[in-house]
């Protein structure tokens, strides 16, 4: 149940990002985390696809994902937003790497925003080490099979 319910929790976390953007009315929102800000290789921190918009729907609805499924709401929140962290961090990581924002990254890509919060909370959510190296690879596979049918569904821009 612990490996269902971790895979949920990353499943609602990374998918509201893409979901939100369909939502009309809250365009405003869709403003950069990084601010546009450059660091002195000229490259953004992050990039334009990481948004306050992305960021707060990540959180509200893992939140409320974890909720109706019983946990607290700060644990719900702070899932969502660790896992929007090692997103950040993914991010930062392509933009050193010379990738630019959307650029298909294996592993990458899913890893680090499905290992941060599983180690970060391992602890509330009752994991074992078993569950903390089973998830992410599980993640990885779920996550590349989703984008590629939402992408002919035209919500994801990419197949990735």
């Amino acid at each position: 149940m612990t490996i269902l319910l971790c895979l949920f929790l990353l499943l609602v976390a990374n998918g509201a990002p893409i979901l939100v953007r369909w939502l009309p009315g809250i365009r405003h929102w869709h403003r950069p985390l990084d601010a546009d800000h450059h660091l002195a290789d000229g490259r953004q921190l992050f990039g334009d696809h990481k948004t306050w918009r992305g960021l707060i729907a990540a959180v509200l609805l893992t939140a409320a994902a974890g909720w109706l499924l019983n946990l607290p709401l700060w644990l719900g929140a702070l899932f969502g937003a660790l896992s929007m962290l090692g997103d950040l961090l993914a991010s930062f990581i392509k933009r050193r790497r010379q990738l630019t924002p959307g650029a298909a990254a294996p592993g990458l890509d899913q890893l680090p925003e499905a290992l941060l919060p599983l180690l970060v909370l391992y602890q509330p959510l009752g994991l074992g080490w078993q569950e903390i190296l089973l998830v992410p690879p599980l993640f990885m596979l779920i996550n590349v099979l989703m984008s590629r049918g939402l992408y002919r569904l035209h919500i994801r821009r990419r197949p990735w």
